[in-house]
């Protein structure tokens, strides 16, 4: 994934450029290859590159393994964490939606609530102050979250706590830099639209007034960028197994933030991906996605 930010100078009418926050990972080099580039990114900015107009001022790592010292009765964040053995013993083996086939079950007793949470699944937020005159700050994020279908309830209470992380670090932001900091998330959630994590993420967002006592739960209020402008495609993962739509950038609305565009993705019936994924033309199973947005200090039209 790719995420391009240009900055809109109000007085003189013009982009005062932009960098690119490129999101493309394996489970295995998510954090190394995030740090890699956003280390990049602060060392550009520190030597005072004319080509850099954003400065790494904060991050941090989420490894979700450290959900075990959330559990209370066998919940996580108000999340119940069940083994569904019936649905696990009626899967085919081969069958997935996500970018993994190695069974669950060669990784402990399922049954375990501490087994069932530790997952190796990580996430990365970093805080770029943009070095135009309004000294925006954004906060990008990425993730990927555990692929297998049937384990609902894990990928969940990750989600959750990916949210939670958020919205401290927002306010670490908010509290150290003086600022309202606009917010982007992308990644592989491993997750279809209108099911439970994808539900989660985007009820924040929800034109329907929450409950009274779901008040304190309620996440960030999240938009997907292809949802808002063109719908979700019909697939970001396209393999002989699975055909679906795993992946996606949200962002939070603001008056300050604005998507522009987005990276088209191809047709079912484009020829470059006919078999399946990953092939030639796409080295992986995942098609990559984009979008382009514009920030500025001024509100919006």
């Amino acid at each position: 994934m790719e995420i391009v930010f240009k900055c809109d100078d109000k007085q003189t009418g013009t982009s005062s450029g932009g960098f690119h926050w490129n999101t493309e990972f394996s489970t295995s080099n998510l954090v190394l290859h995030t740090k890699i580039i956003s280390s990049r990114l602060g060392a550009l900015c520190r030597n005072g590159a004319s080509n850099s107009i954003a400065e790494l001022v904060l991050e941090e790592i989420i490894d979700y393994n450290d959900l075990v010292d959330s559990i209370q009765e066998g919940k996580v964040l108000g999340v119940d964490i069940q083994y569904d053995k019936e649905a696990t013993a009626n899967k085919d083996p081969g069958s997935k939606n996500g970018s993994k086939s190695t069974g669950t079950q060669d990784c402990g007793d399922p049954n375990d609530t501490r087994v069932r949470l530790k997952r190796d699944c990580v996430g990365l937020i970093a805080a770029f102050k943009l070095k135009n005159p309004s000294q925006n700050v954004v906060i990008v994020a990425n993730t990927h979250i555990y692929w297998d279908p049937d384990w609902a309830d894990v990928k969940l209470a990750q989600a959750k706590y990916l949210l939670s992380r958020l919205a401290r670090f927002k306010k670490l932001v908010s509290d150290k830099f003086d600022c309202a900091p606009s917010l982007i998330i992308a990644g592989d959630f491993n997750s279809t639209p209108g099911d439970k994590v994808y539900q989660y993420l985007t009820s924040g967002n929800s034109s329907s007034p929450p409950a009274l006592d779901a008040l304190e739960d309620l996440p960030i209020p999240l938009c997907s960028v292809y949802a808002s402008t063109r719908g979700e495609p019909p697939f970001t993962n396209y393999t002989p197994g699975f055909t679906g739509t795993l992946d996606y950038i949200f962002f939070s609305p603001s008056d300050h933030i604005q998507p522009v565009s987005f990276l088209e993705l191809p047709e079912p019936e484009s020829s470059d991906i006919i078999g399946g994924l990953p092939n030639f033309n796409h080295p992986s199973d995942h098609l990559p996605i984009g979008a382009e947005f514009v920030i500025s200090q001024e509100q919006i039209p």
